[in-house]
Order: structure tokens, then C-alpha cells, then sequence
């Protein structure tokens, strides 16, 4: 479980098994467009959803909802 900053979404949950992302839940925000995201990344590599959203903005913010994923994913690349 992942805390989100600066975004609608308060949590993102995600699985992570062998360099794969699974299951990806945001809790809070864009309920559509966040479990599109989710859909989107299922089964990809966890470098390759790293360099596709890193750094993405929403509006005048300095983060997105899938920035948040990206900074969460690399926190758990950290673990592994």
C-alpha cells in the first residue's frame, strides 16, 4: 500500500511479482480514468509503467494520480 500526495487518490494498492505489477487499486480520485490506468499496466514490466508515467502532471500540480503509481512502484523496486 502506497500513501499518494498531492492527488484526489489517498492509497494505491498493487502487487508486484517477479518485476510484474498486478492488481493496481486506487483508493479516492478518478474512479473511470484510475481503473483504466490500472487495466492498462496489468501485467507489464514494472521498469516499463516506471518510464511510460514518471513524471506525468495534473493540471498546475507537480504530480498526477499516475505519477503517484510510478513514485510507489519505484518505492517497492527499492524492496524487492
Amino acid at each position: 500500500e502506497y500513501k499518494t500526495k498531492g492527488t484526489c487518490s489517498q492509497h494505491i494498492l498493487f502487487d508486484v511479482e517477479d518485476n510484474i505489477v498486478h492488481n493496481v487499486q486506487f483508493i479516492g480520485g478518478c474512479n473511470g480514468n484510475l481503473q483504466g490506468i490500472g487495466a492498462l499496466v496489468e501485467g507489464m514490466n514494472i521498469d516499463d509503467v516506471i518510464s511510460k508515467i514518471d513524471g506525468i502532471h495534473c493540471g498546475m500540480k507537480a504530480t498526477s494520480c499516475p505519477d503517484q503509481l510510478a513514485q510507489a512502484l519505484k518505492e517497492a523496486k527499492e524492496k524487492i
